[in-house]
């Protein structure tokens, strides 16, 4: 062999030797600092959960407060008796729109299927509520105010 190919050999022996030496303290180094902050991460992780669950009860804690009242279930004070005109002016709200299910006047076949059952369970349908609709319309009218109401959305619906 010649000398320069022999250089060469102990070159790459050399050079393979420093590589694989390197790469060893590299390893015990990375270990070393490994083992060195692993105290420091724990904290570190510690203090990020508390903060993240800190901030999220902030963001899921409700803005404010239900407080339902209950409403009185005798009216104080009744209206004095009304015209079936008059008494349907309120109850136009809903019977004009047919909100919450209300029979929309003026729908001949709707309040004929009612009146099926017959006019005095219209009269207590309509004076104790039925479904959305709270007794009287959640209004404070006498039964015969009610019952003029009723009979206007009658007349209305032929």
């Amino acid at each position: 062999m010649s000398e320069s190919q022999m250089s060469d050999s102990k070159f790459n022996r050399l050079f393979l030797i420093m590589i694989i030496a390197m790469s060893v303290l590299t390893i015990i180094l990375m270990v070393l600092a490994s083992f060195a902050s692993s105290d420091v991460n724990e904290e570190l992780d510690a203090q990020s959960d508390l903060e993240n669950t800190q901030a999220v009860a902030e963001r899921i804690s409700p803005v404010g407060e239900f407080a339902a009242t209950t409403v009185a279930s005798a009216p104080t004070a009744v209206i004095a008796d009304l015209t079936g005109a008059e008494a349907y002016a309120p109850c136009a709200a809903c019977h004009a729109s047919g909100a919450a299910g209300a029979p929309i006047v003026g729908d001949a076949t709707t309040w004929a299927n009612r009146l099926t059952k017959g006019a005095e369970t219209l009269y207590s349908n309509a004076i104790n509520g039925i479904g959305a609709m709270p007794a009287k319309g959640g209004m404070n009218l006498s039964d015969n105010t009610v019952k003029a109401a009723v009979d206007y959305m009658l007349e209305n619906s032929k």
